[in-house]
């Protein structure tokens, strides 16, 4: 065999080769695969195993069976109250019928496009008739809801079976967030400066009060004070007036005995005295004694009594 025989015969067995490699494929258990002959479809293949297909003529596209999620990317959306958010989506989906999803897409990254548009005109319908504070309360859920719903309908015939569709952040945009952030704590501030000018306000007004309270207290404790003082100094000049009418000797004595304690003690100054002072008199002859008018009275009593026995 010459050399071009021996050329011939390698390029004949290495084309073999490549025929019978093309002419088989392998469906495994997470996709399903559509044969196509010439552009058009022939069937689809869900069960796993290997297949066999016509080399050159026909071509296979494959599906994934599991559910697929698809994250567009964010968008700036004004809402209903004229505030723009930035809204980021998830979709989960599955494909459940292959030809349909050719029928209308013909390639998967196609179908993902068409799948992002929809959603995003859906998510604009929707968000644009509800206001900021809907998408911070229970609502979000029920316009989630809402959104999910429209999307199934759109993408019914075409293949998709569409799972869910979720809100996984609606956020403020960078400067729209830091304006609001300067505006809630200039509201703060002016909230706390009022606060604190109230606060000092009921203080005075407290301490106002309190200080009525004790000039009232004072003034009548003060008052009662004086008025029993003086009941006081009074009762105590009745009492020095009647002892002086009772006994005008021994009130003059105790008087003058008093004022020998404050004289005499230690601690007051030496006092220089005549002897013949009147202020020395009761130190130097003592009191006058009561007993002879007492004993004559006596004597008289009991003479009396003995003139009256016999």
């Amino acid at each position: 065999m010459t050399m071009k025989l021996r050329i011939i015969a390698a390029l004949v067995g290495v084309f073999a080769l490549w025929l019978a490699s093309d002419g088989f494929y392998v469906v495994d258990e997470m996709r399903e695969a559509l044969l196509v002959r010439q552009g058009l479809p022939i069937g689809v293949f869900s069960e796993p195993g290997l297949k066999f297909k016509l080399p050159l003529l026909d071509s296979v596209i494959f599906f994934d069976k599991r559910v697929l999620v698809l994250e567009p990317a964010i968008e700036q959306i004004i809402l209903g109250d004229q505030k723009r958010i930035q809204v980021d989506t998830y979709i989960a989906y599955r494909i459940s019928e292959p030809l349909k999803y050719y029928q209308s897409f013909h390639t998967v990254e196609e179908g993902q496009l068409q799948l992002a548009q929809i959603v995003s005109s859906v998510v604009r319908r929707e968000l644009g008739q509800v206001k900021l504070s809907a998408l911070l309360s229970d609502e979000r859920s029920k316009i989630s809801d809402e959104i999910h719903a429209e999307v199934s309908k759109r993408m019914g015939g075409l293949g998709v079976e569409v799972l869910d569709v979720r809100l996984h952040r609606a956020d403020l945009p960078e400067d729209t967030s830091q304006a609001i952030y300067d505006r809630m704590k200039s509201e703060r501030q002016r909230e706390a400066k009022e606060l604190r000018a109230q606060g000092y306000q009921w203080a005075q007004e407290i301490e106002g009060k309190a200080d009525r309270e004790r000039t009232v207290l004072l003034s009548g404790a003060t008052r009662q004070a004086q008025v029993t003082r003086g009941e006081g100094e009074a009762q105590a000049n009745d009492l020095f007036i009647n002892a002086f009418g009772n006994d005008p000797d021994f009130f003059n004595m105790y008087r003058m005995l008093q004022s020998y304690r404050q004289v005499l003690a230690p601690a007051h100054p030496t006092l220089l005295l005549f002897s013949d002072s009147r202020f020395l008199s009761l130190l130097l002859s003592g009191p006058a004694s009561a007993a002879p008018d007492a004993l004559k009275q006596s004597l008289g009593a009991d003479a009396a009594s003995a003139r009256g026995e016999h």
